[in-house]
């Protein structure tokens, strides 16, 4: 036993706790404060070094703060909760790869600015899958926001005539990872078109795109209010450094109907 171990029960004994803690939050450390009795009273029962005890109390402080940031990160970025990638049923959807998945949960596209495109028809996991990776991007550090594609047209059409110097602190131009969900419903006007093409052309080499569609490549065109020009530059800036997830397989939603139907009969 060492002489910190030791010296530790009558320092305790000794310390006025309620002035540790005051000093520990005026320091901003108020997790530590929070932990403070029950790792000392851990660290005398199972006669820990000094430097073992500090280290605990900084550890709790330092996962506290990270569960912290990343719950708030969270309620900012507008993601859904409930899909991860551990929720995902991949053996429903053999055409996704995990190891595939597993390498975009890496964030290294985020880190490089790429974009992510995940195609398929309705109900195959896109949405899910856009929501898991941006979940993942949150816990690596990432800031991310998350639009419905009828949500960003507003937002964006709402700022369609600020300055320069504003719009690019909007949170669809600033944040790390932009994840534009269920394009291809509805097909843009020209002006929806232009603007969408304003903010792919910004955040080229600025940020990531994570963007889900039940359209093929091939009729972005149609979708884009039929302007192959707009069309052009926007998929030029998107393929360029880009990954794209085609999706064939199955509706979860469909299943989960045939499923409700076989347990009434």
């Amino acid at each position: 036993m060492t002489t910190a171990t030791k010296a530790l029960p009558t320092r305790a004994r000794e310390t006025d706790l309620d002035g540790l803690r005051a000093r520990l939050e005026s320091l901003g450390l108020t997790f530590a404060a929070e932990t403070l009795s029950s790792l000392l009273t851990q660290a005398v029962k199972e006669e820990q070094s000094t430097s073992h005890f500090l280290e605990m109390l900084l550890e709790a402080e330092q996962t506290r703060r990270e569960e912290r940031r990343i719950r708030t990160s969270l309620r900012l970025s507008g993601l859904p909760t409930g899909q991860t990638i551990g929720n995902f049923d991949f053996a429903f959807q053999p055409s996704i790869e995990r190891s595939r998945i597993e390498a975009l949960a890496t964030c290294a596209w985020i880190k490089e600015k790429q974009s992510l495109l995940i195609l398929g028809p309705p109900g195959v996991g896109k949405t899910h899958l856009a929501i898991a990776l941006g979940v993942r991007a949150v816990e690596c550090g990432f800031s991310v926001a998350f639009y419905r594609v009828e949500e960003l047209l507003h937002a964006m059409r709402r700022d369609a005539d600020r300055p320069p110097a504003k719009l690019k602190r909007a949170k669809y131009m600033k944040s790390s990872l932009v994840i534009v969900d269920e394009m291809g419903f509805e097909s843009f006007s020209r002006e929806e078109a232009t603007l969408f093409f304003r903010l792919v052309s910004y955040r080229y080499g600025r940020g990531a795109m994570c963007i889900t569609s039940n359209k093929a490549i091939s009729a972005w065109t149609e979708m884009l209010a039929g302007d192959e020009v707009i069309t052009s530059a926007v998929l030029d800036r998107l393929l360029h450094a880009s990954c794209v997830l085609n999706i064939k397989g199955r509706s979860y939603r469909l299943r989960e109907l045939e499923e409700s139907l076989r347990t009434r009969r």
